[in-house]
């Protein structure tokens, strides 16, 4: 088999389709897989290490404010459309599948054009814009939650829950991990985590809310910063505490995972994958500087079944009040457990591939 994966920009759309490739590659080791991603995005660094070859195209999004980057967008598309044909024709793929952002969108619609099986993967509650206009014309959409349906009308629609990256073990001893770490057992552990690249207003929340951390009983925190960030921290007065582990960046986050009572992170599509299939308890801020909200209407899906808790970014200084006030009720710790747990569906990166081996059987 011969088949082209394409998508980037962010962990939420990379990391599924390299758990997919790898699936198939397991599958049938002979498969040769090509994957094509943006030029300068962090694909271009992530697909080799995990084995696979890649291409870039010169595409970017559109900016939502007015900037001279966007004279540049038709003419990044429509090289990048000329590129992906190039591609296509040169590697004759049996299938492509999509993951999401631009680079994704190119691919897609060229091999739509050329009559070539088509899948399209969809992380978030509300789909993106690059995927809504591929309904109609790719032949499969996996989607993630329920209410991503809708955006699908046109294509054959499957709910898969969305894959998480390899090694991430649910059911670790909690001890085993609190030893790891140089924690302490006796505490409750809050795990912090903003992504690989931080997340500002979470980092300034936990470092002006200093007077409160300070007099806490009870509780640690786990707080990975972001490399950004960690020079600016770890200078600060808060990561003197010795309840408080400041770190730039958690190497294993099933570990850290596996520590925490609770965790304070953004509302991500991979990041949530993360949280139901280990059956965390967390506190959500999501992201006002993503496309059209999307990770608030990803929060809103687990909010809704009772499964989470979501705090505005406005109102991000509030966090440690609210994260406190959820440790004393143990009550509701354990519904938002029980809850989350429910939407698991372990079997995502399996059943994607299922229906990747049925387009190429058409």
């Amino acid at each position: 088999m011969r088949i082209i994966y394409s998508g980037g920009g962010t962990g939420g759309h990379i990391f599924p389709a390299i758990a997919v490739a790898q699936e198939i590659k397991k599958r049938y080791p002979e498969t040769e897989s090509l994957f094509i991603g943006a030029k300068g995005k962090m694909e271009m660094t992530k697909v080799p290490k995990a084995g696979f070859p890649i291409k870039g195209l010169w595409i970017s999004g559109f900016q939502r404010s007015l900037t001279f980057k966007n004279l540049l967008f038709p003419i990044k598309l429509l090289v990048s459309i000329v590129h992906a044909c190039f591609l296509l024709r040169k590697f004759r793929p049996d299938v492509v599948a999509g993951f999401g952002g631009y680079a994704s969108g190119a691919a897609l619609w060229v091999a739509t054009k050329m009559g070539l099986p088509t899948l399209i993967m969809e992380q978030n509650s509300y789909a993106g814009v690059t995927n809504r206009l591929l309904n109609g014309k790719a032949d499969t959409a996996c989607v993630a939650y329920e209410e991503s349906k809708r955006f699908f009308d046109k294509c054959k629609v499957v709910v898969t829950g969305n894959p998480i990256r390899k090694g991430l073990v649910s059911g670790l001893d909690r001890s085993d991990c609190i030893s790891q770490l140089g924690l302490n057992s006796a505490k409750k552990t809050v795990l912090i985590v903003g992504g690989s690249l931080g997340a500002r207003s979470i980092n300034q929340a936990i470092d002006k809310n200093y007077e409160l951390i300070k007099d806490v009983e009870g509780i640690q925190l786990l707080w990975q910063c972001g490399a950004g960030y960690f020079e600016t921290y770890k200078e600060k007065a808060v990561a003197d505490l010795d309840h408080v582990h400041l770190s730039a960046f958690i190497e294993d986050m099933a570990v850290a995972y596996g520590a925490a009572d609770l965790v304070i992170c953004r509302a991500g599509a991979l990041t949530l994958a993360e949280l139901i299939h280990l059956g965390k308890a967390s506190l959500l801020v999501p992201s006002p500087n993503v496309a059209e909200d999307h990770q608030t209407a990803n929060a809103m899906s687990l909010v809704d079944r009772k499964a989470a808790v979501l705090l505005a970014d406005k109102d991000v200084e509030d966090l440690l009040k609210v994260a406190t006030g959820l440790l004393e009720d143990e009550l509701r710790l354990e519904e938002l457990k029980k809850n989350i747990k429910l939407l698991a569906q372990p079997k995502a990166v399996s059943e994607i591939a299922d229906e990747i081996e049925l387009l190429i059987r058409k």
